[in-house]
């Protein structure tokens, strides 16, 4: 680590990597939105072409593959991240009292792995998109996943705000 330090300033080095999990984040949001969209609320056959129209019309399938190396990628990120907040985040957002930011973070801990550990299911079931056997595993994985990443991406925002990084 003192090598990079060398090259970036460890300010720099950590709001960089922040960013680089934001924009993964917000990636997966998006991909996995627009396939639940798809899944959960199809546009109907005839539909006008309007904006929801259109975003409910995505091939949910052609999704799949991106939505799992996103997570997998944010997953990463926070979790190298999660070293340096640890020491200089969490601390003093404790010291100020801020419990329930705490707890939330504890949450989202917990669904970040969880939702890790679903992309296997959720990848089998995309696999075998002209199945009809699969649909409900299709829905509900897809469906869970939407809801999870909704949920870590407005934590991570809120604890955001409320210290900062760094």
């Amino acid at each position: 680590m003192e090598a990079i330090y060398d090259i970036i300033s460890p300010a720099a080095f950590w709001t960089t990597l922040l960013t680089l999990h934001m924009l993964a984040s917000v990636a997966l949001l998006g991909a996995v939105t627009h396939q639940a969209m798809a899944v959960l609320a199809p546009a109907p056959r005839g539909a006008a072409d309007g904006f929801l129209t259109r975003f409910r019309r995505v091939s949910g399938p052609g999704y799949a593959g991106a939505i799992c190396l996103l997570w997998i990628v944010a997953f990463v990120l926070g979790g190298w991240i999660y070293v340096h907040y640890r020491i200089y985040v969490r601390v003093p957002i404790e010291a100020e009292g801020y419990w329930l930011t705490l707890g939330a973070f504890e949450v989202k801990e917990h669904v970040a792995v969880l939702g890790l550990g679903l992309l296997p299911l959720y990848w089998r079931s995309w696999q075998r998109a002209r199945d009809a056997g699969y649909a409900a595993a299709r829905r509900w994985t897809t469906g869970l996943l939407a809801g999870m990443s909704w949920l870590l991406f407005l934590v991570g925002h809120v604890v955001n705000n409320v210290r900062g990084f760094g």
